[in-house]
């Protein structure tokens, strides 16, 4: 039955129109065979149905078939500005394009120029594959470059965001290049992928043909998930695109007395439900306000605030005996809101223990966060927690003890920063970058540390970086993408410029600091110096002066004796990419992690990065906005 299946599918591939095949990816690491249930559930899956509506409706369909380990999972989908029939058609090839180009494995990804077929046995709906990706640059170079490169990036962006936001997750549109020519664009996404995630997967495809695709005619990046493309002719029909809705036209005058006062009572009919509706939302509102706020003093001043499933619990006695009664020569460092002592517990156990100051108004609420949250995640690059303890007017927070302290010791100690060379700092650049990879999109939660700094980052025995002090993080939800406060908390100097002046933080507010910090550990300098001059330049401006002008690698620290060139360019290309003033322009951390991984990464070209030092009187200025600042 299923040989004549397949003979069909062939014989149909005469009838079909020529597809432009643009990206083919075939799994043999795990195979059928054609007596297999999987080959039987995957036929199935794969049954011609052409399809003679000629309306333009977006193909999409996601489907799954048979029971686990012969379930195949298959996703189907076409162009949203082709018809119903030349979606079937290309569909139609697809089916039979992709048992010829994967005739055994298990998984395939198979795009056309109109459409894709992807299918596998291991469940891959809602999530974003940036893998296989498969760039595509013109041969010819555009005319006017720098004219034609700005308008390309105008339109792509405006593209990405609509098409992220679009039900279809597909949009096309133009964009004046010269007064005779137009540029024309195309973003899509599969219609599995969330917005934050669409958005996410377009931002990957413009950002890894920046390089190869600029003052290029046309450009197309594909990958599983999405497709960016644009080119000087027109490839899609030009009909479908949608003209900007008409501004509001204002009423015309009443032309009866009526006619006047039936409005009078409809306006009363329809105005008076609502402004009841919004006086009860209003009062509610109020009223959970002050709930919450009275329980959140309320929260954290008993033990029973946190559940003793969320984390082991000391007995003070316990601690103090641990640490000689928080004696001054078990003294590790001093952090924001307190004291750290190195402890030795019972059983041999090296811990650390940080000591919530009992004057900080701030404390407590930054106590309940870290035992919350650290107990949630476990990673090897995030610090562990043991637990905590909660007794007379003691917070305390117990560590396991990192046996090389923080990496600002090193890092900006002239002794100390000859035992960093470049394959220590590298592999400690990309412990952070997994650990902030965790936080933001891989553990159970959405974690935004915003406090991420050197003297955070802990070094264990090899050196391995481990991500500390939660405090001022924030729990977002999957599909938040930032948020605003009107109390400001983080280290002056790391902050990006949109938390520092309008509170906003986000994913990218942590892909700011990270590059503040990738370029402290490239040239072993602070990037603010208490020490320094005013006319001195910070550590963003130096980086940037030495990227314009072709001498990056005067920027690396001197101290190391050797440094692989081509790593620290790379690092430093990042680190620009990360401290750019655009939250869009930043790249997330899924992106960083693997451009650290790649040994020839495609890497955007950086804008100059938002100089806040240079511009205290605007800072002052807008900052009078927030009702507080804290400088930690």
């Amino acid at each position: 039955m299923f040989l004549l299946i397949f003979t069909c599918l062939v014989m149909l591939q005469s009838f079909t129109t020529a597809e432009e095949l643009i990206l083919n990816s075939c799994n043999t690491t795990t195979n059928y065979n054609s007596s297999s249930q999987f080959w039987t559930n995957l036929n199935l899956l794969l049954l011609p149905s052409p399809v003679s509506n000629d309306s333009r409706v977006g193909f999409f369909n996601a489907s799954s078939i048979g029971a686990s380990p012969n379930t195949v999972y298959s996703l189907m989908q076409c162009r949203g500005d082709i018809s119903m029939e030349d979606c079937s058609t290309c569909l139609n090839s697809a089916k039979v394009e992709i048992i010829s180009q994967c005739p055994k494995g298990n998984r395939a990804v198979l795009r056309f120029e109109d459409c894709l077929l992807r299918y596998s046995d291991i469940e891959f709906l809602s999530k974003t594959s940036i893998s296989p990706m498969n760039p595509m640059a013109s041969a010819n170079p555009a005319t006017n470059s720098v004219v034609f490169n700005r308008q390309v990036g105008a339109l792509i962006k405006k593209l990405i965001t609509s098409a992220a936001s679009n039900a279809s997750r597909f949009q096309i549109g133009l964009i004046n290049y010269t007064n005779t020519e137009n540029i024309y664009g195309m973003a899509q996404c599969t219609g599995d992928l969330s917005e934050t995630d669409c958005l996410s997967c377009l931002q990957n495809m413009v950002q890894a043909v920046s390089s190869p695709c600029q003052y290029k005619e046309g450009c197309r990046a594909v990958c599983a998930s999405c497709i960016v493309r644009y080119e000087k002719q027109p490839f899609f029909d030009l009909s479908l695109l949608s003209p900007l809705p008409p501004p509001p036209q204002a009423p015309g005058p009443s032309h009866t007395n009526t006619t006047k006062g039936k409005s009078s009572v409809n306006i009363v009919a329809i105005v008076v439900p609502i402004a009841v509706g919004l006086l009860v939302l209003l009062l509610a509102f109020y009223a959970y306000s002050r709930w919450r706020r009275v329980n959140r003093g309320k929260s954290i001043k008993g033990r029973d605030s946190i559940a003793p499933e969320d984390s082991p619990q000391f007995a003070l006695d316990t601690i103090r005996s641990a640490t000689n009664d928080f004696a001054d020569a078990n003294k590790l460092g001093r952090g924001g809101f307190g004291v750290v002592y190195k402890g030795v517990l019972p059983n041999g156990q090296e811990v650390a223990v940080k000591r919530l100051s009992q004057s900080s108004g701030q404390g407590s609420e930054e106590f309940k966060n870290e035992v919350m949250l650290l107990n949630k995640l476990q990673h090897r690059n995030l610090v562990k927690l043991f637990g905590f303890c909660l007794e007379e007017k003691e917070k305390l927070l117990i560590y396991e003890y990192v046996v090389n302290g923080s990496l600002d010791k090193y890092l900006f100690d002239r002794a100390k920063k000859e035992c960093l060379d470049w394959e220590s700092r590298y592999k400690i650049i990309k412990g952070i970058a997994r650990g902030m990879l965790y936080l933001h999109e891989d553990s159970r939660m959405r974690i935004i540390h915003r406090d991420l700094k050197a003297s955070n980052i802990l070094l264990d025995d090899e050196m391995n970086a481990q991500i500390s002090d939660f405090g001022m993080a924030r729990l977002f939800k999957v599909d938040q993408t930032h948020d605003k406060t009107r109390r400001v908390a983080g280290t002056f100097g790391y902050m990006a410029p949109e938390y520092v002046i309008r509170g906003i933080y986000s994913v990218k507010s942590d892909v700011y600091s990270f590059g503040v910090l990738l370029l402290e550990i490239i040239s072993g300098e602070k990037n603010i110096n208490v020490n320094q001059s005013s006319t001195s330049k910070d550590l963003l401006n130096k980086a940037w002066e030495h990227w314009r002008e072709g001498t990056a690698l005067e920027f690396i620290d001197s101290s190391m004796s050797t440094a692989s060139s081509s790593e620290a360019m790379k690092c430093i290309h990042i680190a620009l990419l990360c401290i750019q003033k655009s939250i869009e322009d930043r790249p997330t951390m899924a992106s960083i992690v693997l451009m650290l991984d790649s040994s020839s990464p495609t890497l955007a070209t950086p804008s100059p990065p938002p100089f806040l030092l240079e511009s205290e009187t605007l800072l002052t200025a807008e900052s009078e906005s927030l009702s507080h600042i804290s400088l930690l």
